[in-house]
């Protein structure tokens, strides 16, 4: 075996540049892994075997009067089963299968508690979106968290 450094110079530059290229793509898998577990969605982060937690929640619009009307009843105009369609959010008030994990599906029903929020324009009532939310993580004890829309009467 020749030692690299005796090796005709484009040889030895086409040894380097494999270990760099080697080393930048184990850097951005690494990087793509770090980044896939620290999200909410875990884009890049597969797991063989994921959580198997079910999720369940209340939706309610909280008008200006401080009523608390549950979004599966049409309101102006509006049904929540037309506005969210995706990700089993059409029905959260069933008890769901978290697709990819609880911190996921969270993520997306906060977003579409302000989608929601943000494209009802014919609403003149409701002042926030909240969501309490109950999950079961794995077979763990359920939790509770209540998720909410920005106040639709301030500035968004």
């Amino acid at each position: 075996m020749v030692p690299c450094d005796r090796l005709p110079v484009d040889t030895r530059a086409r040894i380097v540049g494999r270990r760099a290229a080697v080393a930048v793509v184990v850097v951005a898998q690494l990087l793509l892994i770090a980044r896939g577990y620290s999200s909410a969605h875990k884009e890049f982060a597969f797991q063989m075997f994921p959580e198997s937690s079910t999720w369940r929640a209340d939706v309610v619009r909280v008008t200006d009067d401080d009523r608390r009307v549950p979004v599966s009843e049409p309101w102006s105009g509006y049904r929540w089963e037309d506005l969210v369609t995706s990700r089993g959010l059409q029905t959260p008030w069933m008890r769901h299968h978290a697709d990819a994990g609880v911190d996921n599906q969270l993520a997306f029903l906060g977003a579409a508690l302000q989608w929601v929020a943000d494209h009802t324009p014919r609403d003149h009532q409701t002042r926030y979106l909240e969501a309490t939310v109950t999950y079961w993580h794995n077979l763990d004890a359920p939790t509770t968290v209540v998720l909410r829309s920005h106040d639709r009467n301030g500035p968004p």
